[in-house]
């Protein structure tokens, strides 16, 4: 077969015929490079190769799909979705909210896994030894950073203090998590008996109002602000500015891939929200005008 025939055949697979198979089956994993975008009361998975409006979502999850899965009062808690996170390689998803929950979604059934009431939560992420930990923000109840197992519902075993919490990620091969609040950026550690948290470092992030917190790889953190968005060298414990996001404000999720140069994020534009998702290599623009748009995760 000649090399054209082979490449419109593979791009004929991957944007056309790939696609409308996942359309028209049960969706049970995100295939890698699809983006997952939140906000409302609800949960999209996009395929950007398909067309930059709302036709490239090709799966949606609305709270009141697993409403009665879970105590009734949470309806009032999955109002606003700020995190969507795939998680358990790329079959589930951990999804927050600022009106006061986190959960974990199965992708295949719509099955709610865990819940809990999580004041103001922004961010969350999976632990070693089925733990969730959750960043709480600015909320009477919340400005916390707590830890619950994931077998055991609503139950947190580990809380503290957290100003504005709007981020948390681990890092596996650190056995570091990384947690962001207003304007400090701190590393914790996982104690042997996995039923707590010891924070070691902590380190003030260029401006205030930390946003967002990302993984690029196991040395590398990218952390958004009001103001901008920097890179964090783990060894280094050192910022240095994201040439490519360094003077935009207000970018509320980026996602960047160092090796393909692949930029996808979130910024505020009507309030909080959007109603956009861009990319960088190529550029690209999502516009997806029915929902007010808060994050996009890209699955890796």
């Amino acid at each position: 077969m000649k090399p054209v025939k082979i490449l419109c055949t593979f791009l004929l697979w991957t944007i056309i015929i790939l696609p409308n198979l996942i359309k028209g089956q049960q969706l049970t994993q995100i295939p890698k490079g699809y983006w997952i975008a939140c906000g409302d009361d609800q949960v999209l998975i996009i395929n950007p190769a398909i067309s930059s409006d709302s036709s490239a979502v090709i799966w949606k999850w609305q709270f009141k799909e697993s409403a009665d899965q879970i105590p009734k009062e949470y309806g009032n808690y999955f109002k606003s979705i700020d995190e969507c996170k795939p998680v358990f390689a790329n079959k589930k998803i951990l999804i927050t909210s600022s009106t006061g929950a986190t959960c974990l979604l199965n992708i295949a059934d719509k099955k709610i896994e865990f819940y809990a009431k999580t004041p103001m939560a922004h961010s969350a992420d999976l632990l070693p030894g089925n733990l969730v930990a959750v960043a709480n923000s600015t909320h009477p109840q919340g400005n916390s950073l707590e830890l619950y197992r994931l077998e055991q519902p609503e139950r947190p075993i580990y809380k503290d203090s957290l100003y504005s919490g709007h981020g948390v990620v681990w890092n596996d091969k650190l056995k570091q998590l990384f947690v962001l609040g207003y304007d400090d950026l701190r590393t914790y550690t996982l104690t042997e008996a996995k039923n707590s948290l010891t924070l070691v470092h902590t380190i003030k992030i260029p401006g205030q109002g930390g946003h967002d917190l990302s993984l690029i790889d196991d040395d590398r953190l990218l952390v958004s602000s009001t103001e901008a968005v920097a890179i964090f060298s783990i060894n280094e414990r050192k910022f240095n500015p994201f040439i490519p996001l360094a003077d935009t404000h207000h970018i509320k999720s980026v996602n960047w891939n160092a090796k393909t140069n692949r930029l996808v994020y979130t910024k505020a534009e009507e309030s909080w929200w959007t109603f956009n998702i861009y990319a960088t290599s190529p550029n690209q623009k999502v516009h997806i005008p029915t929902l007010k748009l808060y994050k996009v995760r890209v699955c890796y």
